[in-house]
C-alpha cells in the first residue's frame, strides 16, 4: 500500500473566493465575479481575487463552510498526498504550498520584487515567491515588466529610483490573452493596466517595492536590492502539446495545463489524469475553469457544478474522480511540485 492510499480519502470540494482590497483595482468584477462595491462605501477596492487562500471557504460538500486554513490544518496530509509535495509547517500549521489569485490591475502595480526560498529563510520566512501569471485577457496595449535591460547596474536602479525613472530601465514585454509568463524569485517586475491575470504562485505574501508612483506605502529598496537578481529565467513560455491538453508551464514549484473540453474523449483523459495528479507521483490538484461549465463528482463524492473563474480542491487521497463538460468549456489544471 503507498502512503497515498493509507491516508483518509477526502473528496473533492469547491472553494468560494475570497475578495483582497487594492488601492489599484476595481469596485465592480463583472463579468468575471459577481461582486461590486458601492460606490458610496468607504473601502478600497478589490485588485485581488484568492482561489485558494486561507480565508477561502469550502463550498461544497461536508467541508462546507470550514475556511481552506481549518482544512489544511486538519486534513493537509490527505489533500497534500505523498513527499514529493513538501507540505512546510510555519507555526505549526499546513499550508497549501500554491496560492492561486486572480488579478484586476486598473492602475500600474508597484516595481517590485520576491525573494528566493533561501534568502526567505535568512529573513524568517517559511519560503520564497516564484510565480507565472495565465492572461485571461488583455486590451491591445497590455504590458508587463519583467526585469531590468541588459548592462543595468544596482547603482543605476537606486538612483532611478530617486529621480522617478526607474520604469525608463525595466524590460517590457507586451501580453495578450493566452499567454503564459513565468516570474521566477528575484525579478523585478510591474504589471500596467489592460489585462486580466490567473497567478500561480509560492504561498507567500513577501514583497519588496522598489517604486510605488508615489502612493503612501512603505518601500523596501535595500531588501530589493538585496533581493534583486540582474539575470533571471523570466519571460513567456512557450506552450507544448501533451496527450489531450497543453501544458503551459512545468517548473519547480507548479505545474499548469490547459484543457479544452468538447467531449466525452478529452473529460476521459482529463479524469484519468486526475486519478493520477502528479506525473512524478499522487498530489492534490486544483481545476480552474476559465469558459464553460464541468461537473465533477465520482465515489464518495456528491456531484457539483463548478463554472466560470470557480476552483475545485482535488484531494491525493480521493477516491475515482469524474469531470464531465455539460458544454464547452476550458479547464486549467494546476499541480503543486
Amino acid at each position: 500500500m503507498t502512503y497515498w492510499q493509507s491516508m483518509q480519502a477526502l473528496a473533492p470540494f469547491k472553494l468560494s473566493p475570497y475578495y483582497q482590497t487594492r488601492i489599484w483595482g476595481f469596485r465592480d468584477l463583472a463579468p468575471w465575479f459577481d461582486y461590486r462595491i458601492d460606490a458610496d462605501a468607504d473601502t478600497d477596492p478589490i485588485g485581488e481575487v484568492y482561489l485558494t487562500g486561507a480565508k477561502c471557504t469550502a463550498a461544497t460538500g461536508p467541508l462546507t463552510g470550514q475556511s481552506f486554513a481549518a482544512i489544511m490544518a486538519e486534513y493537509g496530509p490527505a489533500i497534500l498526498g505523498s513527499d514529493n509535495v513538501p507540505v512546510e509547517v510555519p507555526g505549526g500549521t499546513p499550508e497549501f504550498p500554491l496560492l492561486i489569485k486572480v488579478l484586476f490591475p486598473r492602475e500600474k502595480l508597484s516595481v517590485q520584487v520576491h525573494p528566493d526560498d533561501l534568502l526567505a529563510k535568512q529573513i524568517g520566512e517559511p519560503r520564497g515567491k516564484t510565480e507565472c501569471w495565465y492572461i485571461l485577457e488583455a486590451e491591445p496595449d497590455a504590458k508587463v515588466a519583467l526585469g531590468v535591460k541588459t548592462g543595468v547596474s544596482t547603482d543605476q536602479v537606486r538612483a532611478a529610483i530617486d529621480d522617478q525613472s526607474l520604469e525608463n530601465l525595466l524590460q517590457w514585454l507586451p501580453i495578450e490573452a493566452g499567454d503564459m509568463v513565468y516570474v521566477d524569485a528575484g525579478t523585478v517586475h510591474a504589471i500596467w493596466p489592460g489585462s486580466v491575470i490567473l497567478e500561480t504562485q509560492q504561498t507567500s505574501d513577501v514583497t519588496f517595492r522598489l517604486y510605488d508612483y508615489g502612493r503612501p506605502r512603505e518601500l523596501h529598496i535595500d531588501k530589493s536590492i538585496r533581493a534583486m537578481r540582474l539575470e533571471t529565467a523570466a519571460g513567456k513560455i512557450r506552450p507544448r502539446s501533451d496527450t489531450g491538453h497543453t501544458v503551459l508551464i512545468d517548473e519547480q514549484y507548479f505545474r499548469v495545463e490547459r484543457w479544452q473540453l468538447d467531449g466525452a474523449a478529452q473529460a476521459t483523459k482529463l479524469t484519468a489524469t486526475c486519478n493520477n495528479a502528479n506525473i512524478d507521483g499522487r498530489s492534490a490538484a486544483l481545476l480552474f475553469v476559465t469558459q464553460g461549465l464541468v461537473r465533477i463528482g465520482g465515489e464518495g463524492c456528491e456531484p457539483f457544478t463548478l463554472g466560470r473563474c470557480e476552483l475545485a480542491v482535488l484531494p491525493a487521497s480521493a477516491n475515482e474522480i469524474t469531470v464531465e463538460p455539460l458544454d464547452s468549456a476550458e479547464v486549467v489544471r494546476i499541480l503543486p511540485r
